[in-house]
């Protein structure tokens, strides 16, 4: 059996999410914490944390990462090789999902092993850091409420937070991180400094 990199699994493995959950947004090596999620799938109401060990990972960081993951994301996939796929549920919360990667002749196969549960513990001022300060700031657009130009983005999160019931919160958040533009942000980042300075 040919073993199976992390490179072999992500562009097929996107691909399927795609297929099993319909409109998605990939967002791949996120920072959280003192850890990287390998790749976060936004939908219209969930971020999912995804953390892949291929046939060629050792379970040396897991921990740690997990702890991390269940901080931010609302779900959580462990994507594991065949040689992981006996033990995986000993290293993970039962809430976390199981999807296993096999090689089939010159592609990869997946299997939803363990579809994930709500995690719940996931911390929404973990989450919301996760939005930049002009999507923050569209967000306190929507929901009428004051500019707090002058004031920190952890206390714009918290006001958020105080403000905006969790259903609404949640569907906004997803929203604004499939429109967020990578390639615009320097000049919307910018944009947004100058009019906080008039």
């Amino acid at each position: 059996m040919k073993v199976l990199h992390d490179k072999d699994i992500r562009e097929p493995l996107f691909d399927f999410l795609e297929e099993v959950y319909g409109k998605i947004r990939i967002i791949e090596e996120k920072m959280m914490g003192k850890s990287r999620a390998d790749a976060v799938m936004v939908t219209p109401d969930g971020l999912y944390g995804i953390e892949i060990k291929s046939d060629a990972d050792t379970y040396t960081r897991l921990g740690r990462q997990v702890k991390d993951y269940n901080l931010y994301y609302d779900y959580n996939y462990a994507v594991v090789g065949t040689s992981h796929a006996l033990h995986v549920e000993e290293h993970i919360p039962e809430w976390w999902g199981i999807i296993t990667a096999e090689r089939v002749e010159d592609a990869v196969d997946f299997y939803i092993l363990r579809r994930p549960d709500r995690n719940p513990e996931v911390n929404w001022k973990r989450k919301i850091s996760i939005l930049w300060r002009p999507e923050l700031a569209h967000i306190q657009e929507l929901n009428n409420l004051p500019k707090y130009k002058e004031k920190s983005k952890l206390f714009v999160m918290g006001k958020i937070l105080e403000k905006v019931p969790e259903e609404v919160l949640q569907r906004q958040f997803c929203e604004e991180l499939f429109e967020r533009d990578y390639t615009a942000i320097a000049g919307e980042i910018k944009a947004y400094k100058h009019k906080k300075d008039l």
